[in-house]
């Protein structure tokens, strides 16, 4: 047999390896090696042990890990994976797509998946054709099939790195750290805006390092990405329905909990339901200096967006009410945004105006115009404003 084995061949082989696998006993992993070599030896008999080797590696990461999928998981500047319903193959690195010579068909995918997700007691079929899951590292997965996704299965896997990216990473200038440190420090609520990808969860991350590494921190998250600095953090995440459609907790309900165990500071990773209200009553009942993300592209849109949410989960409560709630609560919104490139930066700095007929904001920093001057209306900011 020629020892450059074609991809059809290679997964003929790789299949049939995996079936007798699944026919015979358990392996103990540290004989894994070698009893994939005998088999690959047995199915390929003239293909020599320098070509077998690859095939071995790949047929090991089957069984073992994310399949053709974990050799791209070991290039630590890879950020985001791909896969299309054409079954083509993309990657985020250094902030640029590119498409790999790679297929990975329907089946390879639904298998990865059913991987992942069947420990965690999650489902993915026709009756539910969505699911999130963390993997062990910390990365998140997204997985869509049929009805929902016309042109075949479809599988994102965003990745989060393990050295905390520095706010000099946002191109801030040094009167914006300033402030946004001031701004921490005297308990300032903030909700950091910005489009997908636009770096919230990482730029919150980052403004982590500004909290007192003595401060009982709970962070909500749908899917855990943060993580904070600091010697008293707790992480809470919601869990979806399991296969039998039970066991659902929701964001809103962890902001619930997290107000019963006593938190200095409520982190929530994402703010996209009716969570917001409990997340505005919890900060205007004295738990300052906490924060969360949401996706808009300035401080006012944010918000608005703010506003809706708690119009949509909120039942009765008139429009002035939740605009007074809003108002009252937060102080500080930073947007961050993502250029040409994959570069990731602050442009706008903006403090919440005092309760009145309509949400407002005041300009605290923009980018290229810098830090501006005036007195702050907000009592947890009035350290922080340049006087």
């Amino acid at each position: 047999m020629n020892d450059l084995l074609g991809a059809t061949e290679a997964l003929a082989i790789r299949r049939r390896v995996r079936a007798r696998i699944a026919e015979s006993p358990a392996v103990p992993r540290s004989a894994l090696r070698s009893h994939m070599m005998a088999l690959v030896a047995e199915e390929a008999p003239l293909l020599s042990s320098a070509a077998a080797a690859p095939l071995v590696e790949t047929l090991i990461d089957d069984l073992t890990g994310l399949g053709p999928l974990e050799a791209i998981l070991r290039d630590t500047e890879v950020t985001e994976i791909m896969v299309n319903g054409d079954s083509s193959c993309w990657i985020e690195r250094a902030g640029q797509l590119e498409c790999l010579p790679m297929r990975v068909d329907a089946d390879e995918l639904l298998r990865i998946v059913e991987r992942v997700i069947t420990p965690l007691g999650l489902r993915l079929d026709r009756s539910s054709p969505m699911v999130d899951a963390r993997l062990p590292d910390g990365a998140r997965l997204h997985a869509v099939i049929a009805p929902v996704a016309i042109d075949g299965p479809c599988l994102t896997i965003r990745r989060f790195g393990a050295t905390p990216v520095p706010l000099e990473a946002f191109d801030p200038d040094e009167a914006c750290i300033s402030f946004l440190q001031r701004a921490i420090e005297c308990g300032a609520n903030m909700v950091i805006a910005g489009g997908t990808g636009a770096g919230k969860t990482t730029l919150l991350n980052a403004l982590g390092a500004f909290i007192d590494t003595n401060a009982r921190i709970v962070t909500i998250e749908e899917t855990a990405e943060l993580r904070l600095p600091g010697r008293h953090v707790l992480r809470l995440e919601a869990r979806s329905p399991n296969a039998e459609g039970a066991g659902a907790v929701t964001v809103r309900d962890l902001v619930r909990t997290a107000l019963r165990m006593r938190p200095d500071r409520i982190i929530v990773g994402e703010v996209r339901g009716a969570e917001v209200l409990d997340m505005l009553q919890a900060l205007n009942t004295g738990h300052s200096g906490s924060a969360t993300t949401l996706h808009a592209n300035g401080a006012l849109e944010a918000l608005h967006r703010i506003e809706s949410l708690a119009l949509l989960g909120g039942g009765e409560i008139p429009l002035a009410a939740v605009r007074a709630h809003i108002a009252a609560a937060i102080d500080l919104i930073i947007v961050v945004t993502r250029g040409i490139g994959g570069s990731r930066r602050i442009v706008q700095i903006a403090e919440v105006s005092p309760p009145g007929a309509r949400l407002a904001v005041i300009d605290r920093w923009i980018r290229g115009r810098g830090l501006i001057e005036g007195p702050a209306s907000r009592p947890a900011l009035r350290d922080a404003a340049v006087k």
